[in-house]
């Protein structure tokens, strides 16, 4: 969700009526610049339209929050029950049909040229790289990041003004009958067609129906560039208008990419165009770039640019970088690495990140000078000034001559600019960073990524990478599985299964999940002193932390008469009363808790008692993965489900009630009660849903690098106590990740396998304390080379079996000392 000022052109709140058709009254009239579909991230409240979309969660649940922040108009299904007395509420059938139809009337207000983008892969590589190679010349409006869904694409179009003179929007569908919707919103007039592979099949009856959906972008197009195998069968489709193709293999075409080889580390294509020979040197190599940058080269010819210009930029083309990344700095800071693009759009979407992060008070911004925004300089300043202040930023550092020109606009607690980045790397120690989260934010030519690496920390090159925004997918399919009013209680524990805690506690607060769960005080006051402010409950309270357990409003888990004495009494002594516990059940896992014979005695002691007030009851599901264990889960099941009664009974009042962990989610629906608790499912791991039906992904990426690469004959040893050889002669290659880091010393001896440049290499010899060697014969590799210990494509799961454990094992091994980086598209 995302919300995008149109900047210009302004609609009233009578007008938006009218084109939408709404129902409902204005009571007061307003003027509207900003769609607005996520309560959280409101910078303009004055000038916002909220829409209220169904989805997981129904938008009209934040109206009263939206309200709360300022915004007065509403588009609606219905009226909400709480009355808002100076609120304008907009009421339609489809709400997000209205937003689209608002965005599709804001586009057909304009008469410029707008290429649609669509594909199984590759869109937004080939927008972005559109735009590095197009805006010399032109003012461009294009979706934000990969907003090219049905909410994405009207948001973005909203953004288009008067000063645009090309837009360049990108579609992606996941189902039949979408991309007529998105065709009505972008109304393109060029149309371009990238890789179409396997993504998102499963929506479609079969591949041939999913292209046939896709070129219903082009349907209205003058002009259509696309690669001539992907559409073979499509001729009569293409009939009605003008056609650029491509291809690599066949020569009747507009452009016929003939020789590729490598130059310099450079990638060299020669290619027949209008009868003539024309290159284009590429700075990437790799095979999806390779395919996108040909997509560019022939759209850039098709629009009518130069062979000699389209090579020339081509060649100065610069990666695209769709993730912010958040890593660990110096002086206990963190760092949002954003260092690669800077645009009005993009920095907005990286301060709602900023904003959701509550592990430092201080928030510090990094900023270079914008380029390309379609703005007057003067404008655009006191825009990103207002952005800034909305997002309560508590220091600016700016970068460039425009910043300085405009540093009055600005009016935050400290400000410090630099004509440079060099000035500012010379400032560095000045400045005195310390204990603050730190966005970096800047356009490539600025090299902000020196700044990255002067405040990063930890230079060790195995990293383990965490994707937040898979994390946030796999909540959601838990979500979508519960019934409406089912709680989610998140396990956070052992550093979040190795992931992190604050970092992920963050993010988990930020999407509404409604506890949290740690084993251990500790770990529950470190989030606490992380700006963590949801209910949370410790697993194992210990007697002798009490008292920063209630300091810190911890709710401790109580599962045995000596604890529940023990914790009385603090309480007594304290003078508290009413404190949160929550009460654990053993119905068949004999690890804690009441078991049935003692909830009598228990239900006694908890209806006379004016000290704690009991939060929940629950308890542990033992095989709830697992079939040939069912009986058990239903005897289990009717164990609980007497104690809460017995329980409940005896207080005279509700409580939570919870013992589905993430197998029991999924097989056992009937369980899910008032809450479920989610562990490792949240970082895609679930025994009970088979992988290919699931819409689970791993979280986390374990990569290391080559340090040495030796060549080896098979009479040779290698490692401690001579363990290991190779088969023939061949070679291997030392990797930085040992016992130290994680990797465990049964991987040794070939057991354990590693991804070296794409293949699967086994280990040789034992593992050692900082490295490891892989068996690399077969393979092309060279120092510094990336090794994958884990990924979506060799799973968690398989190190698992690879040494006889469980997943749960292999993610909390994870030595601390390995650098933990956390993406966000």
């Amino acid at each position: 969700m995302y919300d995008i000022s149109a900047m210009q052109n302004t609609y009233t709140i009578n007008d938006v009526k009218e084109v939408i058709n709404a129902g409902g009254t204005v009571v007061e009239d307003a003027a509207i610049s900003v769609l607005l579909t996520d309560s959280r991230r409101i910078n303009n409240p004055t000038g916002a339209l909220f829409f209220a979309l169904g989805g997981r969660r129904d938008g009209h649940e934040f109206i009263a929050d939206a309200y709360t922040s300022g915004v007065r108009n509403f588009v609606v299904n219905h009226q909400p029950d709480t009355i808002m007395p100076d609120a304008n509420f907009l009421v339609v059938a489809n709400v997000l049909a209205a937003l689209q139809t608002l965005a599709a009337h804001r586009r057909k207000q304009y008469d410029i040229e707008v290429i649609g983008i669509t594909g199984s892969n590759g869109k937004t590589i080939v927008k972005e790289w559109l735009y590095q190679l197009m805006c010399p010349e032109k003012t461009i409006v294009r979706n934000p990041k990969s907003y090219n869904s049905q909410i994405g694409v009207p948001l973005s179009v909203w953004q288009m003004n008067q000063t645009h003179n090309l837009g360049i929007f990108e579609a992606g569908i996941s189902a039949p009958g979408e991309m007529d919707k998105l065709e009505a919103i972008i109304q393109p007039t060029i149309g371009v067609l990238t890789h179409i592979g396997t993504a998102h099949d499963e929506g479609f009856e079969s591949p041939e129906q999913k292209l046939s959906e896709k070129l219903k972008l082009f349907k209205n197009c003058k002009k259509l560039i696309y690669n001539y195998e992907a559409l073979l069968d499509y001729k009569d489709e293409l009939k009605l208008r003008d056609c650029f193709s491509w291809s690599r293999k066949f020569n009747l075409v507009d452009l016929y990419v003939f020789s590729e080889t490598t130059i310099s580390g450079k990638y060299y294509m020669r290619a027949i165009y209008q009868e003539k020979e024309i290159e284009c040197l590429l700075p990437f190599r790799d095979e999806a770039s390779i395919e996108n940058a040909i997509v560019c080269w022939a759209t850039m010819l098709a629009m009518g640019y130069s062979p000699a210009d389209a090579d020339d930029r081509i060649e100065r083309l610069a990666a695209v970088s769709m993730r912010l990344e958040l890593k660990h700095g110096i002086n206990d800071c963190s760092i949002i690495d954003d260092s690669y693009n800077s645009d009005i759009q993009s920095l907005e979407i990286a301060l709602n990140f900023l904003t959701q992060q509550n592990q430092h008070q201080k928030k510090t911004l990094i900023l270079s000078d914008i380029y390309q925004s379609g703005l007057q300089q003067e404008a655009l300043y006191r825009q990103v000034a207002e952005m800034v202040s909305a997002k309560q930023v508590d220091r600016l550092i700016g970068v460039g001559t425009f910043l300085q020109q405009y540093k009055d606009y600005f009016n935050l607690p400290q400000m410090h600019f630099y004509a440079d980045t060099a000035s500012l790397l010379k400032e560095m120690n000045r400045l005195h960073l310390h204990d603050e989260t730190i966005l970096i934010k800047g356009s490539r030519s600025f090299e902000f990524e020196r700044i990255s690496r002067a405040l990063g920390q930890k230079a060790h090159e195995t990293v383990l990478e965490i994707n937040l925004n898979t994390l946030l997918s796999n909540l959601n399919f838990y979500k979508a599985r519960l019934t409406p009013g089912v709680k989610i209680m998140a396990m956070v524990k052992a550093f979040s299964y190795g992931s992190g805690t604050f970092e992920v506690a963050n993010m988990l607060q930020y999407n509404k999940v409604d506890y949290l769960a740690v084993a251990y005080t500790d770990e529950g006051i470190a989030l606490r002193d992380t700006g963590i402010t949801l209910p949370i409950m410790v697993l194992n309270p210990e007697p002798l932390a009490y008292d920063k357990l209630v300091a810190n409003k911890l709710e401790p888990a109580i599962y045995s008469f000596s604890l529940l004495d023990e914790f009385v009494k603090f309480a007594q002594d304290e003078e508290i009363y009413n404190y949160p516990v929550h009460i654990k059940i053993d119905s068949g896992m004999h690890r804690v808790g009441f078991e049935g014979f003692e909830i009598e005695a228990l239900c006694d002691l908890l209806e006379i008692n004016p000290y704690i007030q009991v939060q929940s009851v629950y308890s542990h599901l033992v095989a709830s993965d697992a079939e040939q264990h069912d009986l058990f889960t239903l005897q289990q099941i009717s164990i609980f489900e007497k104690a809460f009664t017995q329980i409940e009974e005896a207080l005279g009042y509700k409580v939570i009630k919870h013992i589905s962990n993430t197998s029991g989610i999924i097989r056992w629906p009937n369980a899910h009660y008032d809450m479920v608790r989610l562990g490792i499912g949240l970082y895609g791991v679930d025994a009970a849903v088979p992988r290919e039906e699931s819409g689970l992904q791993p979280v986390a990426t374990l990569k290391t690098t080559v340090s040495q690469v030796k060549k080896m004959a098979a009479t040779e040893t290698i490692g401690y106590n001579r363990n290991g050889s190779l088969k023939a002669d061949g070679k291997i290659a030392t990797v930085r990740i040992g016992y130290a880091d994680g990797y465990l010393r049964a991987f040794g001896n070939g057991v354990g396998r590693m991804l070296v440049n794409g293949t699967l290499v086994p280990t040789v010899g034992n593992i050692t304390m900082d490295m490891c060697m892989l068996d690399v014969s077969n393979v092309e590799v060279k120092e510094g080379d990336e090794v994958i210990v884990f990924n979506e494509q060799q799973r968690i799961e398989e190190l698992a079996l690879q040494i006889g454990t469980i997943p749960y094992e292999i993610l909390t091994n994870i030595s601390q000392r390995v650098k933990r980086v956390y993406f966000y598209e």
